[in-house]
């Protein structure tokens, strides 16, 4: 039976880490040991992190639409109670691109979701 040489299998397995680590600091971007610790550890965060952009966004998203309610005299959980009230559906990513880009607009929601909570109580 032939002999089979691995040498080629394992230089593409260990080019591909150390390019997965091109920009990373000292041997971590030339050496296979290390740069294999450091892509791994990346890739976890880059996993996790996929997530945690999810919530910082809609923190972001209420803080900008919170800044734009208390220009009215508004609070956030108030503006919100009032949309729900008022049958208006706008998720917050629109809602916080109003508020910063088309204050009228946002200003016109804002009444609205005012005026529900006045009839309302």
């Amino acid at each position: 039976m032939a002999r089979v040489k691995r040498g080629v299998t394992t230089h593409a397995r260990h080019k591909k880490i150390v390019d997965m680590g091109a920009g990373y600091f000292g041997r971590a971007s030339t050496n296979f040991r290390v740069a294999i610790e450091k892509v791994e550890k990346g890739l976890q965060y880059a996993y996790r992190d996929r997530r945690n952009k999810k919530r910082d966004f809609r923190g972001l998203w209420i803080q900008r639409i919170n800044a734009g309610v208390r220009e009215h005299g508004l609070t956030y959980s108030k503006f919100i109670a009032g949309m729900k009230k008022a049958g208006i559906e706008v998720d917050r990513k629109v809602l916080a691109d109003l508020a910063v880009r088309e204050p009228a607009a946002f200003g016109a929601l804002v009444k609205q979701a005012s005026d529900a909570l006045g009839k309302g109580g």
